[in-house]
């Protein structure tokens, strides 16, 4: 996720970003914003989502970067690998049918590994 956090910030200040990209680098800086000052802050419309939970071992969290829109994008997360720290593992789509096991297509990056104290 930092490899790609970063690419499309160069691309942006180079001027060399698409208009997707540019999108996409605007609005998840907006919700790193938020997610960094709470986590919990309304308009991410934070929650955990128990199949990720389950299948990493480790309570995965999902914001919004968008909504009511065709694949709106949603950012994945874990807490640590401090207790101060929030590690973003996924940036992908809406799973648009619970239903059908959309959660099991959701690819996330591998979580850090997390003190426990």
């Amino acid at each position: 996720m930092e490899v790609l956090w970063f690419s499309l910030q160069r691309e942006y200040h180079s001027g060399t970003i698409n208009k997707k990209d540019a999108s996409l680098y605007k609005k998840w800086g907006k919700a790193l914003k938020l997610l960094s000052d709470n986590p919990r802050h309304p308009s991410l419309q934070t929650h955990d989502i128990r199949e990720l939970t389950e299948r990493y071992g480790e309570r995965v969290w999902q914001s919004y970067l968008e909504n009511k829109t065709s694949g709106a994008m949603r950012m994945y997360w874990v807490y640590g690998p401090d207790s101060k720290s929030i590690t973003i593992i996924g940036l992908e789509p809406h799973p648009e049918d619970k239903k059908s096991g959309a959660y099991a297509r959701i690819v996330l990056s591998d979580l850090p590994p997390l003190d426990r104290i």
